[in-house]
């Protein structure tokens, strides 16, 4: 089982960053903004296709070399589980390596053949594009929040049923495999990062709903269409994923209290569904966010305009500062979805604050 997840978890990695160059706007290019009208330049497109084909070819050979690895040498679970996170952190440094190679090379093109030096730098807003939000309201997360403020009070009123042992951890086969001693605290934990966790998505949702819609000068339709599509489905896939934590989680400490609420089949497969709901999830999210607005985007663009060049505000085409900007999340220049304005102070708050308070509570826990 345990080889089974790697092995999805690694082919869904790998296509996620083989993909990124043709997910992200035609008009960011490694991280650096090029003008509509050479978006399609020649050297760009190699630089794609490059670093596509690089990423796809060696993390292929990754995860067959693991997989033979696997079944001829039989290795424990442990080694297993360790060789298997390597090769996802070395797919991700991989992808990294080759983003900041070909950033530098496109960053270099762009200075070099003066793009957009002739052009007019333009800021456009539609007020309109709010009213056609279809962003979650921040009340839906009361729900899973209710959810597990209920099986807390549970906890509470079962205590004294609970094994002196509670479970912290796992396997993934669906059994624990590691414990904590019974006290007050140890026995909500995993709720209490739950509950974290789900006020930790209720204000990213909330941040991210008051953020700016930015709308290209040259095409606005399409640009419009694609920041309202990542909005949209953003908001659900994140809602998604706190639900499905919610059920998790919850089912995770009613086995606790009850032993043998569940049987072996119905413990394994539990995380495993979980993790392909997620999986599915992502690649529709990923999907529709990059082909959102093509159609619209394929006639003539507006002509003497640009968009106004952030690129100063962009460090190395990943991390966004600036101060001017209210915004708390903008879109990523690389990858699909939304990165902090690390200007911006409240998105420390949002994000590091439940990662902290977690970390405080399973260290006195």
């Amino acid at each position: 089982m345990a080889l089974t997840i790697l092995l999805i978890t690694l082919a869904f990695l790998a296509m996620i960053q083989t993909a990124i160059p043709y997910l992200v706007k035609q008009t960011v290019v490694f991280g650096v903004s090029i003008p509509e009208g050479e978006a399609k330049d020649d050297k760009l497109e190699a630089y794609k296709r490059t670093y596509s084909l690089l990423v796809f070819s060696l993390s292929g050979l990754a995860i067959v070399a693991f997989w033979i690895w696997t079944v001829s040498g039989n290795p424990a679970e442990g080694q297993l589980v360790l060789t298997g996170t390597a090769i996802q952190f070395g797919i991700i440094f991989l992808s990294m390596a080759l983003y900041f190679y070909f950033h530098g090379k496109t960053a270099k093109r762009k200075r070099t053949e003066k793009w957009g030096e002739d052009l007019k730098q333009v800021k456009i807003t539609d007020m309109s594009a709010r009213s056609k939000d279809e962003m979650l309201p921040w009340y839906v997360y009361l729900l899973p929040i209710a959810v597990t403020l209920g099986v807390m009070g549970y906890t509470a009123i079962q205590y004294g049923a609970l094994p002196e042992q509670i479970p912290t951890h796992w396997g993934a086969n669906g059994k624990p495999d590691a414990f904590t001693a019974k006290s007050p605290l140890s026995v909500i934990t995993p709720l209490i990062v739950l509950f974290c966790m789900q006020g930790m998505f209720l204000g990213i949702n909330e941040a991210t709903k008051r953020s700016g819609i930015k709308i290209s000068a040259s095409r606005p339709e399409a640009s419009t269409i694609r920041q309202l599509t990542l909005r949209k489905y953003s908001s659900w896939f994140m809602f998604l994923v706190c639900v499905l934590m919610t059920m998790l989680f919850a089912f995770l400490q009613l086995t606790t209290i009850h032993e043998g609420l569940a049987d072996d089949a119905v413990m394994m497969i539990m995380p495993v569904v979980f993790m392909l709901v997620v999986l599915i999830g992502s690649i529709v999210f990923a999907v529709k966010v990059g082909t959102a607005g093509q159609q619209a985007g394929e006639g003539p663009a507006a002509q003497g305009i640009r968009d106004y060049d952030e690129d100063d505000h962009w460090k190395g085409g990943l991390f966004y500062f600036n101060k001017n900007d209210p915004s708390i999340f903008v879109e990523k220049r690389f990858g699909v979805g939304w990165t902090i304005n690390f200007a911006n102070p409240k998105g420390y708050f949002l994000v590091f604050g439940p990662l902290l308070i977690i970390l405080l509570v399973s260290y006195f826990s």
